[in-house]
Parts: C-alpha cells; sequence; structure tokens
C-alpha cells in the first residue's frame, strides 16, 4: 500500500508587486495640539490654552478619585481577593505610602458616595 493518494502539488510563490511610487519618509510631521497653533492672537490664544488646562486639570482630579476608589475596592477586607497596600502599589507604580493614602481616600470617597446609591463610585457629573 503504497499509494496514498494525490501528491501535495508544492506551495507557489508569488513575487511582491513591484511600488509604484515612492514609500512616504519618516519625516516629523508638524504637531497638532488642539489647534492651537493655528491661533495667532495672542487674547485668544490665551483663552482657549486657559479653558484647556482648566479642563484637563478637571479631567486629571477626577481619574485620580477613581484611582483611589479602585484601590479602596482593591483593598476592601471583605473581598477573599484583596490586594495588600504593597501590591495596589506596585501594580500603579506608586510608592506603598501612597497606595496607603490613596485607599483611604478612597474609602472616604465611598463613604460620601454610598447614601446616593452609587456604588462607591464617585459621580459621572
Amino acid at each position: 500500500m503504497t499509494d496514498s493518494g494525490p501528491t501535495p502539488e508544492p506551495p507557489l510563490f508569488r513575487r511582491p508587486a513591484g511600488l509604484f511610487f515612492e514609500p512616504p519618509t519618516d519625516a516629523p510631521q508638524e504637531e497638532h495640539f488642539f489647534d492651537l497653533e493655528s491661533i495667532s492672537e495672542p487674547d485668544r490664544l490665551l483663552s482657549r490654552a486657559t479653558e484647556l488646562a482648566v479642563a484637563f486639570q478637571a479631567a486629571a482630579d477626577r481619574a485620580v478619585e477613581y484611582q483611589a476608589v479602585a484601590a479602596a475596592q482593591l483593598a476592601d477586607p471583605r473581598r477573599f481577593d484583596r490586594l495588600s497596600a504593597a501590591q495596589i502599589a506596585d501594580r500603579a507604580e506608586w510608592t506603598e505610602d501612597y497606595a496607603v493614602k490613596m485607599i483611604e481616600f478612597g474609602r472616604r470617597l465611598q463613604r460620601q458616595q454610598s447614601p446616593h446609591g452609587t456604588g462607591g463610585h464617585p459621580p459621572l457629573s
């Protein structure tokens, strides 16, 4: 029984397609930051840049609150898989002292929000 069926054909290799254009170079592209570079009037530029700075700071503050709540939830002693402050610090790339402070801050936020039925998270608005 030497006949095991048809002999498989060797794979066909295709030649790469020829390039009809020059690939783009890695030239640095002009930076665009919320179109601030297009504002030429200093008063208007200051106003728009200030608006952005305030918005980014508010977003950063809000993100820190969510970090704190998450840290408090991860350290909750009622969780069977709770993490120590050192483990949370390692995950968040914090010092252990900072992790302890964030856990405490998160617990304060949870206590403030629990009567409102938000499940311990800071309100979204």
